[in-house]
C-alpha cells in the first residue's frame, strides 16, 4: 500500500457526484420533512416527560456512530486505502474531528442522564464508574470508554510535544474505547433487543475487526519485505 498516491476524483464526474446526491436529498426531504416536523411536534406535546430519555438515546447513538466512524476512518487511514481519493492531512483532520464529535456527543448523553426521571442518576453516578443505579458494570464500560476517548482526543493536540511514538501508543487505546462503547450499548442500552440496533453493533464490530486484521496483515508483510531487502 506504500505506493498508493492521491489521485482524487475525475473532474468530469463532479456534476454527477454532487448533483445526484443533492437531487436525492431534496426528494427525501421534500417528501418526509413535513411529516417529520409534525411527528416531532406531536411527540413534544404528548411525551414531554420522556423527552430527556428520548434525547439521551439519540445522543447515545450519535456518539456511538461517531466513535465507530472515527475508528473505521483511522484504520482506513493507516492502511493508506484513503490516500487514493483524499489528501492525507484532510483525512487525518476528519479522523480527529470524528473522534472529538464522538466525545462531545457522549458527554451530552451522560449529562442527560441527570434529567431522566425514569432512572435518576446523580452527578457522582454519572461520573464514577461502578455505582450507577442501572446496569452498573455496563454503564462503567461506557464511562471508561468516554474517559479513554478524552485521552485519545487530547493526544491529538499534544502530538508534537509527546512525540510520534507516545502518540501512537495512546492511539491504540481507541480500540478499547470502541469495545467499551459497544459493550455499554449492548448491556445498558434500551434498544438492544431491536433488530436494527443489533445490526448496527454487528456491522460496526465486523468492519472494525476486518480492518484491524487487514492492518496487522499489512504490517507483517511490510516487515517481512523490509527484512528481505536488508538481507
Amino acid at each position: 500500500m506504500a505506493g498508493v498516491r492521491y489521485r482524487g476524483f475525475d473532474e468530469r464526474t463532479e456534476l454527477v457526484r454532487w448533483g445526484l446526491p443533492a437531487v436525492a436529498l431534496g426528494i427525501v426531504l421534500g417528501g418526509t420533512l413535513p411529516g417529520a416536523i409534525d411527528g416531532v411536534i406531536t411527540a413534544w406535546q404528548t411525551n414531554a416527560a420522556s423527552l430527556p430519555w428520548l434525547f439521551e438515546r439519540l445522543f447515545a447513538w450519535m456518539a456511538y456512530l461517531a466513535i465507530a466512524g472515527s475508528v473505521i476512518y483511522g484504520l482506513l487511514l493507516s492502511t493508506r486505502i484513503l490516500d487514493a481519493i483524499a489528501h492525507r492531512p484532510v483525512s487525518f483532520a476528519l479522523h480527529q474531528d470524528l473522534a472529538a464529535i464522538g466525545v462531545g456527543l457522549a458527554g451530552i448523553h451522560g449529562m442527560l442522564l441527570g434529567l431522566d426521571t425514569s432512572v435518576p442518576f446523580s452527578l457522582a453516578q454519572i461520573l464514577v464508574p461502578g455505582i450507577a443505579p442501572h446496569a452498573p458494570l455496563f454503564v462503567a464500560a461506557g464511562q471508561a470508554s468516554l474517559y479513554i476517548s478524552i485521552v485519545v482526543v487530547g493526544s491529538f493536540y499534544v502530538r508534537r510535544r509527546i512525540g510520534q511514538r507516545a502518540w501512537r501508543t495512546l492511539h491504540y487505546l481507541t480500540f478499547l474505547a470502541f469495545l467499551g462503547a459497544t459493550v455499554h450499548g449492548i448491556g445498558a442500552g434500551t434498544d438492544t433487543g431491536a433488530s436494527w440496533a443489533q445490526w448496527i453493533y454487528l456491522g460496526a464490530a465486523t468492519i472494525v475487526w476486518f480492518l484491524l486484521v487487514y492492518r496487522i496483515g499489512i504490517s507483517i508483510a511490510d516487515r517481512r519485505l523490509g527484512a528481505v531487502r536488508t538481507d
